[in-house]
């Protein structure tokens, strides 16, 4: 069985279009609109990833992975960076921040299926 995903971002479209690509991959997910809802989220539910978008209101997305890291005190929870930002020091600083991989927006299907299958064994992935 897959592992449920957490999907956090303000925007309702980036929200739909990363739930239906990790549907098609076999995935079930639940969404948070910003880090404090995440990080809500985390305390309360075992999840397998988290696809974490990097500027939001309230809490943040660097803001938010640090928090989850201090809830989880060394548990492993791989933390997916989805940035808009796509420059150079944009990977660094989402590294930095305690994220554990990186995808740039607009999220294309593919991209999403290859970064989750770093943190999946890819045996278990849907082809979608």
């Amino acid at each position: 069985k897959l592992p449920r995903v957490l999907v956090v971002d303000d925007n309702e479209v980036n929200r739909r279009v990363a739930c239906g690509y990790l549907r098609k991959l076999g995935f079930s997910s639940d969404i948070a609109e910003d880090g404090m809802q995440a990080l809500d989220a985390v305390k309360r539910n075992n999840y397998g990833l988290v696809f974490m978008d990097c500027q939001m209101p309230v809490m943040d997305g660097y803001e938010a992975t640090q928090a989850i890291r201090q809830f989880l005190d060394g548990q492993r929870l791989p933390i997916i960076a989805v940035t808009a930002n796509a420059m150079e020091g944009d990977r660094e600083k989402c590294l930095n921040a305690g994220m554990d991989d990186y995808i740039a927006k607009p999220l294309r299907k593919e991209k999403v299926r290859e970064v989750v299958s770093r943190w999946v064994p890819t045996a278990q992935i849907a082809s979608g």
